[in-house]
């Protein structure tokens, strides 16, 4: 079993890909993180370093990595299903689940984490952010439609509408 959360940034991949992972006793990769251990740098210094396009590179690299591994939640950044055939790859590896929530309620998670440590976030004032994240799901929103099941609520609804989700495919 593989399972790909995706979603906006904030919407809570990590946070809920751990809770699902131990739950079901499966393996939970970080893309971020991923790719961090193997250029040891911070996603933020290495989109710094090298720029968007080269980044997403890497991004689609780590992706086709993390497809081949096993029985595992796989958290992807924000905009991985969004370049090159990502969104493609996922589906056709493993089951893709989609967090879905509003801009607001993005707007107000990620108020409270560190932007400038988001990248694409770094430098949009905290006045403007939920105006941001609203023309930026406009154009993600196509590639997140493209999962096979969404989800939204609660962190605690969205864990338990992703192990139904896994009990159903494991069937």
């Amino acid at each position: 079993m593989r399972i790909y959360l995706i979603g906006y940034m904030g919407c809570g991949k990590t946070s809920i890909g751990k809770v699902v992972a131990k739950e079901l006793g499966l393996s939970f990769v970080d893309m971020d993180l991923h790719i961090e251990n193997k250029y040891f740098k911070s996603v933020a210094q290495i989109f710094s370093e090298v720029g968007e396009t080269k980044f997403r590179e890497i991004e689609h690299k780590s992706l086709l990595e993390v497809s081949q591994f096993e029985n595992s939640i796989i958290s992807t950044g924000g905009g991985a299903p969004c370049f090159f055939d990502n969104i493609d790859v996922m589906n056709q590896s493993g089951t893709t689940i989609y967090i879905q929530l509003t801009a607001k309620e993005l707007s107000d998670r990620l108020k409270t984490t560190k932007l400038y440590k988001r990248p694409i976030l770094a430098n949009v004032k905290s006045d403007d952010l939920e105006e941001f994240i609203v023309k930026n799901l406009k154009i993600r929103e196509p590639f997140y439609q493209q999962a096979k099941y969404k989800v939204r609520g609660t962190d605690e609804e969205i864990v338990q509408q992703i192990l139904e989700i896994a009990k159903s495919i494991s069937l």
